[in-house]
C-alpha cells in the first residue's frame, strides 16, 4: 500500500489508516452494539491488506476499543504495527466525559492506555479535543518530557485550529493534526489545510466517510437506537437530504470506475493536497477489505473536476 511521510521527518503511514471509534461499543458517544470477534477480525484483517497504523482513543467505549486493540495485535511484532492513541476527554464512575488536558491527567491516561494497550510506548500521542480550562502551553509541554522520557514516539493534536497550532509550535514542533474532513465536511480548505501544508505538519483526516453517509448505506432508519449519530448535524435536515442527494449524484462515478460509493470518498480526501492519510472505520473483516482497496484507486484530474463541480454547495 502506498505510504507517505508523517509531517516532517516522520514515519512512513500508509494513506488509509484503520479509525477504531465504533469498535468501542456502546456509551454516550458509541454507535450502537459490536462483537468484540468481529472488531478484531477487522484489526488483522487490515494489517493483512497492508495498512500499517491504527488509531484509536481511551474514551471509545470508555478504554474498550483500546483493549480490544490489544488483543487483535497479539502475535504482532509490536514494531510492526503504528499505534496512535490519545489523551483529554476523560470519564467518571458514572461514565460522564469531560475535556482535561491537565499535565496531571494527561500522565495519568499516558500510564492507563500503555497498559490496556499492553505496550511500552505509544507511536503518536495526541491532544483529542482543545481544553479551555487549562492552557495549551502547559498540555503541550507535558507531551514534550513524555516524548522525551521514550513513552510515546511522536506528538500531535487533534481537532486544533491555526492559533491553537502556533501556540503548540512556539513549544515543540506539531508532528500531525486529525481533523474531520470529506466530500461534504471541508472547513480546514480555508486555512487549517494550507498552514499545515506550509509548516510540514502531517494531516490524519479522520470521518473522509462522513460517518458513513458517504458510503449509500446508511440512513437514519437503520441507525441502532443508542448511535450516537442521532445527534449528528449530518443525520438531521437539511443537511442529510443534502448529502442523500450528492451520493445519488456520486454513483454513476464509482460506477464507471467499478469502485464503490466508500471507496471514491475516500480517495477524494486521499487525493487533497496536504493529506497525509485518511482514518477509516471498520467494523468486520469485510469493511476493512474494502477500505483498504480505496488506497489503490486512482482518481484523475477530470475525475476531481467532475467530483468537484458535483461538491459546489459543499465548499466551504
Amino acid at each position: 500500500m502506498k505510504t507517505r511521510q508523517l509531517g516532517k521527518d516522520g514515519p512512513q503511514l500508509t494513506i488509509i489508516g484503520l479509525g477504531t471509534w465504533a469498535i468501542g461499543g456502546p456509551w454516550d458517544w458509541g454507535w450502537g452494539p459490536q462483537k468484540d470477534e468481529d472488531s478484531i477480525a477487522a484489526i488483522r484483517e487490515s494489517l493483512e491488506q497492508g495498512i500499517n497504523w491504527i488509531d484509536t482513543a481511551p474514551v471509545y467505549g470508555l478504554g474498550h476499543a483500546e483493549e480490544v486493540v490489544a488483543r487483535a495485535l497479539e502475535g504482532y511484532k509490536r514494531e510492526e504495527v503504528f499505534i496512535a492513541t490519545k489523551c483529554g476527554l476523560v470519564w467518571d464512575d458514572r461514565g460522564r466525559v469531560d475535556r482535561n488536558l491537565h499535565p496531571e491527567s494527561i500522565r495519568r491516561e499516558i500510564e492507563a492506555s500503555l497498559k490496556r494497550l499492553k505496550t511500552d510506548y505509544v507511536d503518536l500521542y495526541q491532544h483529542h479535543w482543545p481544553d479551555q480550562k487549562t492552557p495549551v502551553e502547559e498540555s503541550w509541554a507535558v507531551m514534550v518530557r513524555l516524548q522525551e522520557e521514550g513513552k510515546v514516539r511522536y506528538i500531535g493534536v487533534c481537532n486544533y485550529d491555526v492559533p491553537l497550532l502556533k501556540r503548540c509550535s512556539a513549544i515543540a514542533p506539531v508532528q500531525s493534526l486529525q481533523p474531520p474532513y470529506s466530500m461534504v465536511k471541508r472547513d480546514i480548505e480555508k486555512e487549517i489545510l494550507p498552514y499545515c501544508h506550509e509548516h510540514q505538519i502531517g494531516v490524519v483526516a479522520y470521518s473522509p466517510l462522513q460517518t458513513g453517509l458517504l458510503t449509500g448505506k446508511v440512513s437514519k432508519e437503520r441507525l441502532a437506537p443508542d448511535d450516537w449519530r442521532h445527534k449528528s448535524e449530518f443525520f438531521k435536515e437539511p443537511k442529510y437530504s443534502r448529502v442523500q442527494k450528492l451520493v445519488e449524484q456520486l454513483r454513476p462515478i464509482a460506477e464507471r470506475k467499478n469502485i464503490t460509493l466508500a471507496q471514491l470518498a475516500i480517495a477524494w480526501v486521499v487525493s487533497q493536497t496536504g493529506v497525509t492519510s485518511a482514518i477509516v472505520g471498520a467494523r468486520n473483516a469485510q469493511q476493512a477489505r474494502e477500505n483498504a482497496a480505496a488506497a489503490e484507486v486512482e482518481l484523475t484530474p477530470a475525475d476531481l473536476q467532475e467530483i468537484d463541480a458535483l461538491l459546489a454547495d459543499f465548499r466551504p
